[in-house]
């Protein structure tokens, strides 16, 4: 081995123009809501961006930053590759310098694909499927013989070769995949109640459809039944004949022409099928997901017992397992059997695997299994498996963008995701973390505080500086920092219980435990634990029960929180009352649209690979609505100017006087409870953060009669200074006469409890179980459980 001899000499001039990069420079950032942001972060340090929900966090790190920096390097493809990926618009910077390539690790969730799996969303799928087609006994093909997302296909006859004098030839083709047939990969088959379908008493013609958006006047569905001539639309379902019952719920696609137009006419059950059960659950609309509930039973696959896999692929094994085994393996465990396996031909295969999964153990994943379905995943979850691929990265100088890592960990993980985001600093590396958690918070290098308020209260930088400069300040973040939760001294007596007996979902393990009713509980313990499994799957879903997850809000740009919340339409109906027209024309997305831009507000010009461009609309000047639409006013403001109303302000507009609404009222007034003050009634909901859309979603069920609360985790996105009034607004739902159920780390909410069920004692099959249930004073006395150290440390028990 030779090794280059180096001699050092004195540089004839310092290298002045390369360090002058070592900060990344933002000049005139005005993105969303940033007035004018100019700032330096130093590079290969752990930068974290605190401030209120809505401060410009997001504004200036994910879509200013980082968005340029990826908008650069799409810059460098070809335009024919630029042409297939996303096209981005520059933001809205002056000067942008120092940026190098950013990857962005946020709180998206991965895909909610039936058939997408940790497994399939990570490497280790792949990496299973390459090994059992070397070791596998006996041996069945190639790796696309264990996948459960290849069918296998068989094809022979004829093709004619078009090289020189052409010929016909005669050819097979076979591929072996992993598919089950039956269940066509998902494992799971679905059974569908017909009477949630349809009522037989009732003819096609007399609306018998009870499918949700089958109205009785729509062409496309109903009056294709009805004219398609296989059936008599005027007959009761129930007197079909058996031919005429065989065409209606089974037919096999067929042409058929209907009012001139050429349709393709098919069998309820199959159609049902891929309008709604081909979709993920999750990601249905909440009405169509209520219809799958009450329509579809889904049991596992009886031929592959839930495995997705085909049975060619299951009788495969090394040693006892066989792939789907494997993948049904807590992580942990999954380790610790490829530790034992010692094969040279596969050396390098067994070291990649090995490397994927003990970065799943180490981030504190290693209570899931390969075969958890992806879109099961919470928020915090997603983002650390996403995490998993840079840990072992050789790359340096690159710019690591977090959005709050620690969603979801107790404070017991959240010492190892610090440790995580220290290694990935100290590789040479730039991580930029937007987070709330003060203990994430001690470990920055710099910190840069945005507000001082949220909306158009924020947008600027507070202050930028060290730790303890931050704590030395006066805002709002350098307050609350050391902010500490006292115990209650007295907690409200329960009003009964909810008995849960032999909960086994998941990981629980024959669980008995009785959640007292009219309290406020909080459901605790170690990510992995238990916890969700234990509330989601025990808890009775009826309309007692409001159930508040962190599943997305879904929404383009035209929906706001006018829209989601249904503000809109009392507010339209006042306005429509007030002038005397029809209530559609105070819809951007109806009759009252601005016909330049269709109500969008802006014009968008697309220009193919490269990023499309929005103008706002000179027509409507950005107010989206006809110009004869905003002559009509109540209470002196036009449409638009009152969707232009932040909700405070909104909130006393229709309390009183000519403007008066009390539907309206009520519904503004549950937004300012959850904290939702500053928002403008006509925001877009893709410009919300996470915390804000959690909020929202809060406020609407809010409304809901249930006596039941079940909240998954609503600190999630809330600044130190917001859970206080989150405190507040759970103390008022309790004291109302509701039961609220809360699945929390946050110790503050811990602190507030009136009961506490602490559940482990660690992840996966460690937990599980029962460690603690009684008062958070009895909790911190007792100190038995990781929680309980946590606890009093925080409390200063």
């Amino acid at each position: 081995m030779t090794r280059a001899t180096r001699q050092d000499a004195p540089s004839a001039a310092p290298h002045a123009a390369a360090d002058h990069h070592d900060l990344i420079r933002v000049h005139g950032a005005r993105e969303n809501n940033l007035k004018d942001v100019s700032i330096e972060i130093p590079k290969r340090r752990l930068t974290v961006f605190t401030g209120v929900s809505g401060s410009g966090k997001s504004s200036l790190v994910f879509d200013t930053i980082a968005a340029e920096s990826q908008r650069l390097i799409n810059e460098t493809y070809s335009a024919f590759l630029q042409g297939f990926m996303p096209t981005l618009a520059r933001p809205e910077v002056d000067v942008l310098e120092g940026l190098t390539t950013a990857i962005i690790v946020d709180q998206q969730r991965l895909g909610a694909d039936p058939r997408s799996t940790v497994g399939t969303a990570t490497d280790a799928n792949a990496m299973l499927r390459i090994l059992f087609s070397r070791l596998g006994d006996p041996h069945i093909g190639s790796p696309n013989a264990y996948s459960f997302n290849v069918p296998s296909v068989r094809a022979h006859g004829a093709i004619t070769v078009e090289r020189g004098n052409a010929k016909t030839v005669r050819q097979s083709f076979t591929r072996t995949g992993g598919m089950c047939p039956h269940c066509e990969g998902r494992g799971t088959v679905s059974d569908i109640d017909l009477t949630q379908l349809y009522d037989d008493s009732k003819s096609i013609s007399e609306g018998a459809f009870t499918i949700p958006g089958w109205k009785s006047d729509s062409w496309w569905t109903v009056r294709l039944y009805a004219d398609s001539g296989f059936l008599d639309p005027d007959k009761p379902i129930r007197d079909f004949t058996e031919q005429e019952m065989r065409d209606f719920l089974y037919r096999e696609p067929t042409k058929v022409k209907v009012e001139g137009a050429n349709l393709t006419y098919e069998g309820l059950i199959p159609k049902i099928q891929k309008s709604f059960l081909s979709k993920d659950r999750e990601g249905m609309q909440p009405h169509i997901r209520a219809f799958v509930d009450r329509a579809v039973t889904f049991t596992a696959c009886p031929e592959c017992e839930g495995t997705r896999l085909s049975e060619a692929a299951r009788s495969s094994r090394i040693g006892e397992l066989n792939i789907a085994d494997a993948c049904a393996l807590q992580i942990t465990d999954l380790a610790d059997w490829v530790a034992t396996l010692d094969e040279p031909s596969v050396a390098p295969l067994l070291a990649a695997l090995r490397h994927t999964l003990d970065s799943f153990v180490e981030i504190g994943l290693g209570y899931l299994s390969l075969d958890r379905p992806a879109g099961t995943l919470s928020g915090g979850e997603a983002q650390r498996v996403k995490m998993i691929r840079h840990l072992g990265s050789s790359l340096t100088d690159v710019t690591y963008v977090f959005d709050e890592p620690t969603i979801g960990l107790h404070p017991h993980d959240i010492e190892r995701m610090n440790g995580l985001l220290l290694r990935l600093r100290d590789k040479g590396n730039t991580v930029l973390v937007v987070e709330h958690k003060p203990e994430t918070i001690a470990i920055a290098d710099h910190v840069v505080d945005l507000g001082p308020g949220a909306g158009t209260g924020g947008g600027t930088i507070s202050f930028e500086g060290t730790v303890a400069g931050l704590r030395a300040s006066d805002t709002l973040t350098g307050r609350h920092l050391d902010d500490r939760a006292t115990l209650k001294k007295d907690v409200r007596e329960p009003t009964g219980a909810l008995e849960i007996r032999g909960a086994n979902r998941h990981n629980l393990q024959d669980v008995d435990v009785d959640i007292p009713l009219g309290v406020l509980t909080v459901v605790t313990g170690v990510a992995g634990s238990g916890k969700s499994s234990l509330i989601h799957g025990s808890v009775p879903k009826s309309d007692e029960v409001v159930s508040v997850d962190q599943s997305p809000i879904r929404g383009s740009r035209r929906s706001n929180p006018a829209t989601y919340t249904g503000l809109l339409d009392p507010i339209r109906k006042a306005f429509a009352k007030a002038n005397g027209v029809k209530p559609a024309l105070f819809s951007a997305n109806s009759e009252g649209a601005c016909p330049n831009c269709k109500g969008a507000g802006v014009v968008y010009t697309d220009l193919g690979m490269m990023a499309g461009v929005s103008a706002t609309c000179e027509e409507c000047d950005g107010k989206r609505f006809e110009a004869s639409v905003l002559e009509h006013h109540l209470g002196g403001k036009d449409i638009s100017e009152v969707l232009a109303m932040p909700v405070t302000e909104a909130e006393e507009f229709f309390r009183e006087g000519e403007a008066r609404t009390p539907a309206a009222h009520r519904i503004l007034t549950r937004l300012a409870d959850v904290g939702l003050g500053y928002l403008t009634l006509g925001q877009p909901l893709t410009t919300l953060s996470g915390g804000e859309r959690q909020r929202l979603k809060l406020a609407t069920h809010m409304a809901d009669k249930g006596g039941t609360y079940v909240l998954d985790e609503p600190t999630t996105g809330l600044h130190l200074a917001d859970v206080d009034q989150l405190l507040a607004l759970l103390d008022r739902l309790v004291d109302s006469g509701k039961s609220v159920i809360v699945i929390e780390h946050h110790q503050a909410v811990m602190a507030h409890a009136d009961w506490i069920i602490d559940l482990g004692p660690g992840a996966g099959h460690d937990g599980g179980r029962v460690v603690f249930e009684g008062t958070p004073a009895e909790l911190v006395a007792k100190r038995g459980t990781v929680t309980g150290e946590h606890l009093a440390a925080y409390v200063g028990g």
